[in-house]
């Protein structure tokens, strides 16, 4: 068994299959999933586990190059756009409608339990080196 890192099995092999310019779509319980992309549904109940905290244990697995998420999570959820803007400073915001539509071509899809509005983001795979 790992001793650290994601334990996960589902999404430990997921990410390990990424490769540079993949989609992640890190989401809410609310938001409508794609069909298409591989989905890694970690939701265990309202809020667990929460969007900071998979954003959080995704950021120290994966080398992120760039991220987007809806404008709307500006006025409706302002704890995730800080914590957003605090991990991305060149997030790109679109209409959350475009969002969805962007999020067909993701690879992966981590469902999380968050249960606040627009608590999503769509992250583009770099490169370790």
């Amino acid at each position: 068994m790992k001793k650290a890192g994601i334990l996960n099995r589902h999404l430990s092999g997921a990410l390990a299959e990424l490769g540079h310019g993949d989609g992640v779509l890190v989401c809410d319980a609310g938001m409508p999933i794609p069909d298409g992309p591989r989905v890694v549904d970690i939701a265990f109940r309202a809020g667990v586990p929460s969007f900071a905290e998979v954003v959080d244990g995704l950021l120290a697995e994966l080398v992120v190059e760039g991220a987007t998420a809806a404008a709307e999570v500006r006025d409706a959820n302002p704890a995730a756009a800080a914590l957003l803007d605090g991990h991305f400073p060149g997030l790109a915001l679109v209409p959350h409608e475009e969002l969805k539509r962007l999020s067909a071509g993701a690879r992966l899809v981590v469902r999380t339990g968050e249960a606040r509005p627009y608590a999503n983001v769509l992250l583009r795979c770099g490169v370790f080196f």
